[in-house]
């Protein structure tokens, strides 16, 4: 029956609930969100035209909460659920008990989610239905066979493997393999990272496909039996096997390829009698021959590049679908105009192995121009949490052709503002103008090959940026006295003797080294700032001048530039030369404790999360290097290690406590040098 919708609930969060619930919106639909404790005041909350709180932030106790959701639609009249992307977008008992609710589920069916939503079922069904499958190890359905078992099974295969998660994916439970003697720590690991974000600790083997590329097909289908597909998106460049840049169309892929791809994804639905929009992803080796991956029942986080170069609103097909109408698109009327490329922004630091941040957001700034689009659910004032996904925003750029597209997206980049916690903003600036992402000539390797040691990729903040901070700090609090003491700029440090300059004690990054400065008032806005860094000075002529919102424009030694910044009390986050860092003003703080320093023994929390498993005991000898407990922080695992050789001293943790970033957690006596 069409025009069964009249009102939507969005059971999710973030950048993702307020696409919905803007497209929901435009369609003429009336719109619910839901959100934890966590997310009161968060964007997609303001977005709705009604929200209502489902529990703590734990998202046991509110976003995989079924009756919460349900009820919540219940008590608001929504007669439709969108899933979105994550959390139960893909578990088959929420598609179930929201039709037995007598609601419309917008997705697939029950059915074909439980049977595409384990990578053991999914692959026996694609090769019954002629869609070629990597060659792999699938254990039989509800046998519990032990890591040695599967270690003998992944070495008949042939090294390297990569061991999934069957019942998930976005890169968690996933590892790769190259040595028999890392099988059972990886299967282990595996399982415990897939227990814990899907509740399903049953994997998979498959032969590693080297030098491949990840190309994945947007599909959509009706209920009365019509598939199409949208064209094909490029994933390959990726960090701990998740996406971090998509495009569309792929660089390699030409008509030829596109159609036989193509017609193995509308096979792949076609098998399952698939509904709505779903993606069937691939490898493409280096000769162009495909293999199956998985497929995801569900809108991607990548789908705006799909509808940058179609024109198709995936969103608003979902709802069309969903409320009972055929497509009236036809696969002749699919056509790719131009070049779109995704980037995800995430609260994460690149230079630490990508280890997710958390901590409130001081500024925000949506980048604009031709071609630009920016899906977001951050606020400024807002904070990012321990408990959801690392993302914060996606930005995307349409162009003619992809260097057009290209280039925008680095414009976009350059203008995109994010303060308050370490980003990816940089790293995703530097990839995107790194001349193997220019050519097109990548793979799946693309980060470990270019950036084996990200920290080494990203720019750095030099003498001019340290004195630069320096001045900026002085100048703020020049203004602020003249602000709020009624003491003219002129006279902010003026003396009648000989002009002393005033020293200054910065902090480079959140737990970084400290510099000493000493800053000149020449005037006005002039500052001569001088740098020790050791035996070595460095000194620079600056003149600053606030250019609006965190603008800034200033001149070093003669030369121009722009910077953007934004100061919260004694810290000030700073983006110039193509460097975001953060300053502390410590001049007048105590030293920091021993627990802060590297090698120390001390070993600390780089982010909240919560502890999985502890490895060690007091009394213990440990090396340097060694894991001594895993942490989980955003749904992924981190394996802690010792940084020195000793004793444990301490352990003050215990699995399952939540911890704060930078909280000790284990005491280590370092062992005496010989």
């Amino acid at each position: 029956m069409v025009g069964k919708i009249s009102k939507v609930l969005v059971a999710n969060r973030g950048e993702i609930a307020v696409r919905v619930l803007q497209g929901a919106a435009r369609l003429g639909y009336d719109t619910v969100a839901v959100y934890s404790d966590a997310d009161a005041s968060a964007r997609h909350v303001r977005v709705a035209d009604e929200a209502v709180r489902i529990g703590p932030p734990p998202v046991g106790e509110s976003y995989l909460d079924i009756d919460a959701i349900i009820g919540a639609a219940k008590a608001t009249g929504a007669d439709a659920i969108h899933p979105g992307y994550g959390f139960l977008a893909e578990n088959a008992d929420f598609a179930r008990a929201v039709e037995k609710a007598g609601l419309v589920f917008v997705g697939p069916s029950p059915e074909a989610i439980d049977l595409m939503g384990n990578k053991r079922a999914a692959k026996a069904r694609m090769e019954d239905a002629g869609v070629p499958c990597i060659p792999g190890y699938r254990s039989a359905e509800g046998s519990e066979e032990d890591a040695a078992t599967l270690a003998a099974k992944a070495e008949e295969i042939g090294l390297p493997v990569m061991i999934k998660a069957a019942a998930g994916g976005g890169g968690r439970g996933m590892r790769l393999v190259e040595n028999a003697k890392d099988l059972e720590e990886g299967i282990k690991s595996a399982r415990s990272e897939a227990k814990t974000a899907f509740g399903n600790d049953e994997i998979i083997l498959e032969k590693a496909v080297t030098g491949a590329r990840h190309v994945e097909i947007q599909v959509m289908a009706d209920s009365h039996g019509n598939v199409i597909h949208l064209g094909e998106r490029d994933c390959s460049i990726q960090r701990r096997h998740q996406k971090i840049v998509e495009e569309s169309p792929c660089p390699v892929a030409d008509e030829a390829l596109r159609a036989a791809m193509g017609d193995a994804a509308v096979k792949a639905a076609a098998a399952i009698n698939y509904r709505g929009a779903g993606t069937v992803e691939f490898l493409l080796d280096a000769d162009h021959n495909f293999y199956f991956l998985e497929m995801n029942t569900r809108l991607q986080v990548e789908h705006p590049v799909t509808e940058l170069v179609t024109g198709v609103d995936l969103v608003e097909w979902q709802l069309r679908v969903a409320n009972g109408e055929r497509l009236t698109l036809t696969q002749d009327d699919i056509t790719l105009t131009g070049s779109a490329i995704e980037v995800r922004l995430c609260a994460e630091s690149p230079a630490d192995n990508f280890l997710p941040q958390t901590g409130p957001i001081l500024a925000w700034r949506v980048p604009a121009g031709e071609g630009v689009r920016v899906d977001h659910g951050v606020v400024s004032g807002g904070e990012v949490s321990p408990y959801y996904d690392s993302m914060q925003a996606k930005v995307i750029a349409h162009g003619p052709d992809r260097e057009t597209a290209r280039r925008r997206l680095l414009q976009a980049l350059d203008e995109c503002i994010f303060f308050g916690m370490p980003s990816n903003r940089d790293f995703l600036r530097v990839t995107v103008a790194h001349e193997a992402f220019a050519s097109g000539e990548f793979d799946t390797g693309f980060v470990p090959t270019y950036y084996p040691d990200p920290a080494a990729a990203l720019p750095t903040a030099d003498s001019r940026h340290h004195c630069l901070a320096a001045a900026l700090f002085f100048h703020g609090d020049a203004e602020a006295l003249r602000r709020d003491a009624y003491i003219d700029q002129e006279l902010v440090a003026w003396q009648s003797a000989n002009p002393t300059p005033t020293p200054v004690v910065l902090r480079v990054g959140q737990a970084g080294d400290k510099i000493r400065l000493l800053v000149h008032a020449e005037g006005g806005n002039r500052y001569r700032v001088q740098l020790e860094e050791g035996d070595d000075r460095a000194e620079h002529m600056l003149e600053v001048v606030p250019d609006g919102e965190y603008g800034l424009r200033f001149a070093c030694d003669g030369q121009g530039g722009q910077a953007r910044c934004v100061r919260e009390g004694d810290t000030l986050w700073l983006d110039a030369y193509g460097a975001t860092t953060s300053y502390a003003d410590v001049t007048l703080a105590a030293a920091e404790t021993r627990g802060e320093a590297g090698g120390s023994g001390q070993i600390t929390a780089n982010s909240d999360g919560k502890i999985i498993e502890v490895r060690v005991k007091e009394g213990e000898a440990v090396e340097k290097g060694q894991t001594i407990l895993v942490l989980e922080a955003m749904k992924m695992e981190f394996q802690v290690a010792s940084d020195v050789d000793g004793t444990v001293e301490s352990v003050n943790v215990a699995a399952g406590d939540q911890v704060a970033g930078r909280q000790l957690l284990v005491a280590i006596t370092p062992a005496e040098e010989e």
